[in-house]
């Protein structure tokens, strides 16, 4: 009698897997990941890092659309900088981003002319474009990040501490 038992036990069994195995592969495409935005602290040679949560990819939204995506939202929010109450260098007020577009591994991103009145000289221009350079640079395939003001590309900015007519990269810090 107890023969019929076993492969009734070996089905339910697999059903059970089966089952677990379509949850839990579903659920894990259900959910985003996370972004590492980085700020420049105000000792200007360190980097704080946040971690950010992100939508989950949408079904009709390809791996490269996708990461256009994920690069803007980044670079919105290494502009907009941490909380208030973090100590960091900070894009001067009013400076947004007012597109983004991949070309290979260069995230070409186009700041507000805002971003030219920053006073703070070479420690505070530096430290601003060293967080959004890390910030883009940590979604995988972006090794470089081409800045233009107003849709025009400027060598300097006025202060002219930082070259801006070449992609930046993490190595340039």
């Amino acid at each position: 009698m107890r023969a019929p038992r076993l492969p009734l036990l070996v089905v339910l069994l697999l059903i059970v897997a089966a089952a677990g195995w379509y949850w839990f592969s579903h659920q894990q495409q259900q959910r985003g990941g996370t972004i590492a935005l980085y700020f420049t602290k105000q000792d200007g040679s360190s980097l704080g890092k946040m971690l950010v949560s992100m939508r989950p990819r949408r079904a009709d939204e390809s791996a490269s659309e996708y990461r256009a995506n994920l690069a803007r939202y980044a670079a919105v929010q290494a502009v907009a900088g941490p909380p208030n109450d973090v100590a960091a260098i900070r894009f001067p007020p009013g400076t947004h981003v007012r597109s983004l577009t991949l070309d290979g591994p260069v995230a070409n991103v186009d700041l507000s002319a805002e971003v030219e009145r920053q006073a703070g000289g070479s420690f505070a221009e530096t430290g601003e474009f060293k967080a959004l350079v890390f910030t883009l640079t940590a979604i995988p395939g972006i090794d470089g990040v081409q800045v233009t003001v107003d849709g025009n590309r400027v060598s300097t900015l006025p202060g002219g501490h930082l070259e801006l007519d070449q992609p930046l990269h993490r190595a340039d810090w």
